[in-house]
């Protein structure tokens, strides 16, 4: 008689495989008695960085901080997001390293754990908002590297006419979905060879990224007049504080910026070791990220002044980053290519730009396929299939992103918003739990904790995370229905109504919810 025990999250795909060798009477492998995980703390710092550092850092942040500047700067922007860092992010990273290192399976595996069977559906909810996010990211990381081929096979725009041309062409054609296909099927290839794979991918991309954004923010700071845009980044216009569109604003670019509340922290975690401090990994986290946006402001801030402060106000100049241009490219792809053809060595310039922000797009999607596939493996699916399956879903619910950008807007517009409502749910499985129990037996684990360490992550679980969303989401109702959509906003075929996001948010939360007793068996 043989005793197999069967370790944390492992798969129905590796008791299978050890079963048949048991029956066979050959040798068992290591590989499959073995579960997957990081093989050092510093790969899985990187891996979960490559999460959080994506266009959400390069291409998103500065035209939000542009966004919410007043006259005298932006710095109060960025004293909201970092308060924001602190109360929204960092909890909900320290709660999802957590979840996933004591679930050791995916979203909804570690939610049945953690939560109880009949919440397995609020998991599928978290993971579908990531995986729809990830149907339209794989479109804006093709975009990004249509855009390091064109800086490195066809020079850069002489002007708006030239650079808005080639923004037209690439939109006219078939090359974005065809960039899309390619985007995906990269992924598909890093994410089916498992999480050593996706390791050592990260260990290479997110090094080579944080060189190549020194380099660019040394050559940023030296353009002439770029003080000037680096004194208006960290200027606060106290005044602006007071508008709640900035806070709203700010809360939504530190779950974009850190990836918090995504699940894709939570999917990670199920592969990191257990001694692992899960505090520290999340302060590590969220500071490693959010210094990467603000190295990436500074780069935009002071190459836009630098180059264009000579012959405009800064009125002038920060009306251009404020205009985002079709589905919120035109500071990205439509004027840094300009700008960078009048610095010297622009070129070199605008190669390594393009490709930091091919690398930090390409880390995101991997970690949102794996987010996806990680699920099906938990069901029985074999890493192979469940890749390849995600990858080919996601290219055919891509498409009318690719091919749209109002319906690409529409889909950024919905799920960036259900990041907030994932944010809530996951505060949510800490409160059902026991939000103190939760913090001295699954975040410090063996360590023992100080009592105003589990005070502090306690208050901001259970009670800020909550109030953060009450209040911001109706406060967004309150001012769809009276300013921003009086007309339209319980329209469902408006792009950015009240309607198209409660109508989209409710249809997937019905269809989970009525397969919750389904998902649980699968994942028995």
């Amino acid at each position: 008689m043989i005793l197999v025990i069967m370790l944390p999250g492992t798969s129905k795909v590796y008791f299978k495989k050890l079963n048949k060798a048991l029956k066979t009477k050959k040798a068992v492998p290591m590989s499959v008695i073995k579960t997957d995980s990081f093989t050092s703390r510093w790969g899985l710092l990187l891996s979960v960085l490559g999460i959080a550092i994506g266009t959400g850092n390069i291409w998103r942040f500065p035209r939000i901080v542009a966004n919410n500047g007043g006259d005298e700067g932006a710095g109060a922007f960025l004293i909201a997001w970092l308060t924001f860092l602190l109360l929204w992010s960092i909890p909900l990273i320290i709660a999802e390293y957590a979840i996933g290192r004591n679930g050791r399976k995916g979203i909804i595996g570690s939610f049945i754990k953690t939560a109880g069977e009949k919440f397995a559906w609020m998991g599928g909810f978290v993971g579908f908002v990531a995986t729809a996010i990830m149907f339209y990211y794989s479109v804006v990381t093709g975009w990004c590297l249509y855009y390091f081929g064109v800086s490195v096979f066809y020079g850069l725009p002489a002007d708006n006419t030239e650079a808005f041309a080639v923004w037209d062409t690439f939109q006219s054609g078939g090359l974005p979905v065809i960039f899309h296909a390619l985007a995906i099927g990269l992924a598909a290839f890093v994410v089916l060879n498992g999480i050593r794979t996706i390791e050592r991918v990260n260990k290479i991309l997110i090094p080579l990224l944080l060189v190549i954004l020194l380099i660019s923010f040394f050559r940023a700071i030296t353009l002439p007049g770029s003080a000037d845009g680096v004194r208006y980044l960290f200027t606060p216009d106290w005044s602006t504080l007071g508008n709640p569109a900035l806070w709203l604003e700010a809360l939504t670019q530190n779950a974009w910026d850190t990836g918090a509340g995504w699940g894709l922290i939570l999917t990670y975690a199920a592969y990191m070791k257990s001694r692992d401090n899960v505090t520290i990994s999340a302060i590590q986290t969220g500071i490693g990220n959010n210094t990467i946006s603000l190295l990436a402001a500074v780069i935009i801030f002071a190459t836009v002044f630098g180059t264009l402060g000579s012959s405009m106000s800064d009125t002038e100049v920060l009306d251009i980053m404020k205009t985002s241009g079709p589905a919120s490219t035109g500071l990205t792809f439509i004027w840094l290519p300009q700008l960078f053809n009048e610095i010297p060595g622009g070129r070199i310039y605008a190669v390594l730009f393009f490709m930091g922000l091919s690398f930090a797009a390409f880390s995101s999607l991997i970690s949102m396929v794996e987010l996806s596939s990680k699920v099906f493996v938990d069901m029985g699916v074999t890493r192979r299939k469940a890749a390849m399956s995600i990858c080919a879903a996601g290219f055919v619910l891509g498409l009318p992103s690719a091919m749209n950008l109002n319906f690409f807007a529409n889909q950024d517009f919905v799920w960036g918003l259900g990041l907030m409502l994932s944010g809530a749910i996951i505060a949510f499985v800490v409160i059902r739990y026991n939000a103190g129990t939760f913090v001295r037996n699954l975040v410090y684990s063996e360590r023992q904790p100080s009592d105003t360490g589990i005070a502090a992550i306690v208050v901001a679980l259970k009670y800020l995370i909550p109030i953060q969303v009450v209040v911001l989401l109706s406060w967004w109702i309150f001012r769809s229905v009276t300013e921003f959509a009086p007309d339209t906003w319980y329209n469902p075929f408006d792009s950015y109504s009240i309607a198209t996001v409660v109508s989209q948010w409710i249809v997937a939360a019905l269809i989970l919810f009525v397969l919750n007793t389904w998902l649980v068996k699968r994942h028995e």
